[in-house]
């Protein structure tokens, strides 16, 4: 059904007549993957709840997909039967494009569609409507190659994806085309030998570590003694059936310190022009996981007691097993943490997360000998701990008082139950 209706501005007195079109669907639908937010732009297929002829409801779970920032479940917004799905496990799929095809009885569709002109530079005038026009600015689309099927010679929706699954095939095979023509003769491509892209978490530690180089790295190392952590891990053990790790309690400290020293918990802009302090300690702590890489986030730690923190870590850590973080867990961090110790090695040198303007990392600790008050030599767990700084905008002398009020307040515990 076709609804003309004419609307005045009355501020400038000029007239534009839109044209909205209403279509009632019968049949096919297709459930295009919504913008999940987070400028995400595509996703990995990780499982299919739903197979071809399975009958689904609305907020039934489709699939679940992986992007280089989170997991989602992807829920349906039709009743119907699953007809066809458009992509298998482990394939790329796009914002906007088509992710399952569903068979419905009857889909009510409302798309208000004002004929907008788009002029490239340069270039001849061409006829599509705002949503279309967004999609072509967005993916730097050049109109003229793309094939109008709408009346006039209108560009569709649907002519814009197609033009795009064609564009990405054609740059994926040529990109493996020429890797192979261009590295062949410099490695062994045998035959069990194999070329994959570089997806999810892998993809966003490119894009982050290539910004974080761009960063003048100040470091800052030191050793603290964690013996007397670990005698008070023990006695919530014995006393309170409490098994917790060195890693809350040293959330909790750099959190303290954080008050004192603000500008380590700051953030700036890409030309440096601004700096941002944040009222909340949002820690992320680097965690090896199935996917990769991954920095979920203990949010609002200033708030948080080492217990509340301690259960917060487990959760994450329980979902970086399963690889299914939410994309809350995953933002938001205004300072990191790495305990790159519990895998192994003691000296380190962590790299800043833009914009982010600091990162501390701690290696595993040792039994190593020491001298006591009395100038008795003595067995104590020692760790090394290595904190970076953006030397534009962080002196090194904040950062050395900064570590060093950290390790005060591991190497005392009851500090850090007074915030001085």
């Amino acid at each position: 059904m076709l609804i003309y209706s004419k609307i005045f501005n009355k501020t400038t007195l000029n007239h534009r007549r839109n044209l909205h079109i209403y279509n009632k669907l019968f049949g096919k639908v297709s459930f295009n993957l919504s913008d999940i937010g987070e400028g995400i732009r595509e996703v990995l297929i990780k499982e299919w709840f739903v197979k071809e002829g399975d009958k689904v409801s609305q907020f039934d779970d489709i699939c679940e997909v992986q992007s280089d920032k989170a997991s989602v479940t992807i829920t349906s917004r039709y009743d119907g039967v699953i007809s066809k799905l458009h992509y298998n496990i482990d394939e790329t799929a796009y914002v906007g494009r088509p992710l399952v095809d569903i068979e419905t009885d009857s889909n009510e569709k409302e798309e208000e569609t004002t004929k907008e002109v788009i002029k490239e530079p340069e270039e001849s005038s061409v006829l599509c409507i705002p949503s279309v026009r967004r999609l072509v600015k967005e993916y730097n689309v050049d109109v003229n190659k793309i094939k109008p099927t709408g009346r006039n010679g209108r560009i569709l929706k649907e002519d814009v994806l197609k033009y795009l699954e064609r564009s990405t095939s054609d740059i994926n095979t040529g990109e493996k085309e020429k890797y192979l023509e261009r590295y062949s003769s410099d490695i062994n491509t045998g035959g069990n030998d194999r070329i994959e892209s570089i997806k999810g978490f892998k993809k966003t530690m490119i894009k982050t570590m290539t910004e974080a180089l761009k960063i003048p790295h100040f470091v800052y190392g030191d050793d603290i003694d964690f013996t007397e952590i670990s005698d008070l891990r023990k006695l919530l053990k014995d006393k309170r059936d409490l098994k917790m790790s060195p890693l809350p309690f040293l959330v909790k400290a750099v959190s303290n310190s954080l008050r004192k020293y603000p500008i380590v918990n700051a953030s700036v802009d890409e030309n440096v022009e601004h700096v941002v302090y944040h009222s909340g300690h949002n820690i992320g702590i680097a965690m090896d996981t199935p996917l990769g890489l991954a920095v979920p986030v203990v949010k609002d730690v200033q708030n948080r007691s080492i217990i509340e923190i301690s259960q917060e870590i487990q959760r994450l850590l329980k979902n970086g097993k399963e690889a299914k973080f939410s994309p809350t867990d995953l933002t938001g961090g205004t300072f990191t943490l790495s305990n790159i110790g519990s895998i192994g090695g003691t000296h380190l040198k962590p790299v800043i997360l833009p914009p982010q303007v600091a990162i501390m990392a701690i290696g595993r600790s040792k039994i190593l000998p020491r001298y006591d008050g009395g100038g008795n030599l003595v067995a104590r767990e020692v760790a090394a701990v290595s904190a970076s700084a953006d030397h534009r905008i962080i002196d090194g002398a904040t950062m050395a008082r900064f570590v060093t009020d950290v390790k005060t307040q591991l190497e005392n515990p009851y500090l850090l139950f007074f915030h001085i």
